[in-house]
């Protein structure tokens, strides 16, 4: 058994959970000598680097599985690895590329062998995680926002995640008032139960003791972790924080990209739980060294898997086989890449999500909605 052919497919679409904003990614469909199919997925969420990575793809990374046998994940995943060296060994654009042809050679291998993934990677340590609707709130009005966010609660999720500096007009991040006014009125919405996260996010820009008046007011509202606070390029603020507000749980690690990276951030002491996805971790492989990493430093783990169904259903699978898994975030608003992507969409049931347990990832790839949405070249 041997992979045969290897396709890519940058897509761009406009995203009805981030105001209609213009997102990219990119679709790695690879196919036995057989006949069977396997897909995967890279974030690579810009026009720029979802062309960029698409060329490693097409004139590199995709020479070192052709004609190899997909059964050979990991070595596969090595030789991708090192045919990076001088290029992205520290992450970035490579990462997102091994990422989508790693995905897809597990979706194949699972196929191939008629099992889920789960059962690939071990088996899995819990059935279902709560489910969290994972939004970007765009009204100006902070009641309007506070009774969106309770709409979902009341649709069944068990928590709401919140991200700051986004576009439209909720203005997030700008302003202390409007920020603590913001918090309290949802958690007045949603009630004492529901859990509730404020991810700050790429875009805003907070020095440490603003970050600290703002920590101590929303844990005030019981968050479930605050996220993202600094960039890592800012442990020193992290541990300030800590010792500040020190049970107010942290998340972060989104922007990070390989097992290193988060051996560095565990090492640090400075969160709770990390964001991870493996559609810019290196894949299933890299993603699954990193969260049995975390279980060893005690840290939690939510799947940040922001993107398409492709990359939920793999995301999925690989939370349930970790040692310490919380939540799984899920996008509230219908929306192409995961409703008219595949035959069966991820939704949660009663505020629960379990993984597809179809062969592979496990969802049917409906591929006239990959071409109506490639970027033409």
């Amino acid at each position: 058994m041997i992979v045969k052919k290897l396709d890519v497919f940058p897509v761009e679409y406009q995203e009805p959970n981030d105001d209609n904003a213009w997102r990219y990614l990119i679709f790695v469909r690879l196919e036995s000598d057989n006949g069977v199919v396997g897909w995967g997925e890279a974030i690579t969420q810009f026009r720029e680097s979802t062309m960029a990575a698409t060329a490693l793809i097409e004139y590199g990374l995709g020479e070192v599985v052709l004609d190899q046998d997909p059964m050979n994940v990991e070595a596969l995943w090595e030789a991708m690895r090192q045919r990076v060296w001088w290029y992205g060994d520290v992450g970035g654009i490579a990462a997102m590329a091994i990422s989508a042809i790693d995905m897809a050679l597990w979706d194949l291998k699972g196929k191939l062998l008629n099992l889920p993934l789960h059962q690939l990677l071990g088996g899995k340590l819990q059935d279902r995680l709560p489910a969290c609707a994972s939004t970007h709130p765009k009204s100006f009005e902070i009641d309007t926002m506070a009774e969106e966010l309770a709409e979902h609660i009341k649709n069944g999720y068990k928590l709401v995640k919140v991200g700051f500096g986004k576009k439209g007009h909720a203005n997030l991040g700008v302003e202390e008032a409007r920020d603590i006014a913001f918090a309290r009125a949802v958690r007045s919405a949603i009630g004492p139960d529901a859990g509730f996260i404020i991810d700050i996010g790429a875009k805003v820009r907070w020095d440490v003791p603003r970050a600290v008046r703002m920590a101590k007011a929303f844990h005030e509202c019981r968050l479930t972790w605050f996220e993202d606070p600094f960039p890592l390029t800012n442990l020193e603020g992290y541990r300030l924080l800590r010792a500040a507000v020190p049970d107010l749980m942290l998340g972060t690690g989104e922007r990070l990209w390989n097992l290193q990276d988060y051996h560095r951030l565990f090492e640090a002491g400075v969160c709770d739980v990390i964001l991870v996805d493996p559609g810019r971790t290196e894949g299933i492989t890299g993603m699954h060294k990193i969260t049995q990493l975390a279980a060893q430093y005690n840290i939690g783990m939510d799947p940040h898997c922001w993107s398409s169904a492709i990359i939920t259903a793999a995301s999925i699978h690989l939370a349930l086989c970790a040692s310490r898994p919380t939540i799984f975030e899920l996008k509230p608003f219908t929306n192409p890449m995961q409703h008219e992507l595949v035959k069966n969409p991820i939704a949660h049931v009663d505020g629960w999500v379990t993984a597809p347990e179809g062969p592979g990832i496990g969802v049917e790839v409906i591929e006239d909605t990959i071409h109506k949405y490639a970027i033409k070249r």
